[in-house]
């Protein structure tokens, strides 16, 4: 069962929230933002939901939480709502700047949605460009890293597995390509998009096309952890409740 309001964090933090890995490592998302003539800080803000801010630049993107900042803002009355800008394109009510809101929502924030939903929800001809490929995998870690935390503090399941994990930092990867921190304090997740410097437990995919697998299901984790290619070290513990996570991470994103 999907919960309506841990999924308005989930598009939040996870799937919005790699704006800003797309706008980093994607050159059509770049030649986007070129376009852009003064920087715009455009905040969602979700009643019994969450608020956060995406500052554009033409240098890239910044997500911060809350409003702080904002040059234009929107909000929308129930998580449902916001759900329905994810999945229908349904916009909230602009109250700050609304002719900026608006132009910005309906232009360039538009078509790098669009590119993000091209890269996490790729067709299986687009998949056999290798550098499309490599970009999707990528970027889809960081939403699932999103994802995480935000299940793991929303969703009455994915609680459970947070009340009995331990404080400290788990590093979840794939070899040589990319790595994200889950920040576990007092039962609550904070997703970092940086290598942990100290990590209490490290789960390490060997490559792209290993992680491709697993993320879309079509890899046995039982199988491949016996073979050595995902990489498990620390306290098993906090592996295990991350990976009960992740089972409810597959639910919401599909």
């Amino acid at each position: 069962m999907i919960e309506t309001k841990a999924l308005a964090y989930v598009n939040m933090y996870g799937v919005l929230g790699t704006l800003e890995n797309l706008c980093a490592l994607d050159d059509k998302a770049k030649e986007i933002l070129k376009d852009l003539k003064k920087p715009v800080s455009l905040c969602f803000s979700v009643k019994d939901g969450p608020c956060a801010t995406f500052h554009f630049t033409k240098d890239g993107c910044r997500m911060t939480e809350g409003d702080a900042g904002c040059t234009c803002k929107m909000v929308f009355s129930s998580p449902e709502a916001f759900n329905a800008l994810i999945d229908d394109s349904k916009p909230g009510l602009p109250v700050k700047n609304p002719v900026q809101v608006l132009s910005f929502l309906l232009g360039p924030f538009t078509k790098l949605t669009d590119r993000l939903t091209e890269l996490l929800r790729p067709s299986e001809e687009a998949m056999k460009d290798r550098a499309f490929f490599e970009l999707s995998t990528t970027l889809t870690l960081y939403t699932i890293a999103g994802a995480i935390s935000a299940l793991a503090n929303n969703d009455s399941i994915s609680r459970i597995s947070a009340e009995y994990t331990v404080d400290g930092e788990v590093s979840l990867g794939i070899k040589d390509v990319a790595a994200v921190t889950l920040v576990v304090k007092d039962h609550h997740f904070t997703t970092v998009k940086a290598r942990s410097e100290k990590p209490r437990a490290i789960m390490e995919f060997a490559d792209l096309d290993l992680a491709a697998g697993l993320f879309a299901g079509k890899v046995s984790t039982i199988n491949e952890m016996c073979k050595g290619t995902i990489y498990l070290r620390g306290m098993i513990s906090m592996l295990d409740n991350v990976n009960r996570i992740l089972d409810r991470v597959s639910v919401y994103l599909g």
